[in-house]
């Protein structure tokens, strides 16, 4: 196995890229409620931060037309996606005020909620922080909910399951 040591910059940002994607993470939907309406965007950007308090975080990049309604929102609810939800996974990423066809309810503060996702946190804006070319988003988790099930994994471009 080939691997080659680089220094991160802009003549690196493909290789960067790459290396930041041999991590597998999760994958969220982040939803807000704007004065348009329910607004949501795809994130795997999502942590738990604290227990005590209940804080968790993520983080929208900068560049993304939705960024300053999500870093303006009081309350915002983070979705984890199950491995049979690609398709709300795409709906999310292409386009953040489609919500057709998906069971929504309205949560903490009037964020809505998606239903059928593995799990939810329903959070109060805790802070924002400057982060580059992302804003990191610190929510205080209000109210939460959990399942059993296989959770959507993103890994190196390509999205599957994880059968525990």
């Amino acid at each position: 196995m080939t691997m080659t040591r680089f220094i991160p910059g802009p003549d690196t940002l493909s290789s960067f890229r790459t290396a930041l994607g041999r991590f597998a993470t999760g994958v969220a939907i982040v939803t807000c409620r704007t004065e348009r309406g329910p607004l949501g965007i795809t994130a795997n950007s999502f942590s738990s931060v604290s227990l005590d308090p209940p804080l968790i975080l993520w983080s929208p990049a900068k560049t993304s037309s939705r960024h300053d309604q999500f870093v303006e929102a009081e309350h915002f609810t983070v979705h984890i996606l199950e491995a049979g939800q690609r398709e709300v996974c795409r709906q999310f990423t292409r386009e953040g005020w489609n919500f057709e066809g998906l069971d929504m309810s309205n949560g903490e503060g009037g964020a809505p909620v998606i239903g059928g996702c593995l799990a939810h946190f329903e959070c109060s804006r805790y802070a924002a922080h400057d982060a580059g070319d992302h804003t990191i988003i610190l929510g205080q988790v209000e109210a939460a909910l959990a399942r059993e099930g296989q959770p959507l994994i993103f890994s190196s471009g390509a999205m599957g399951g994880f059968a525990v």
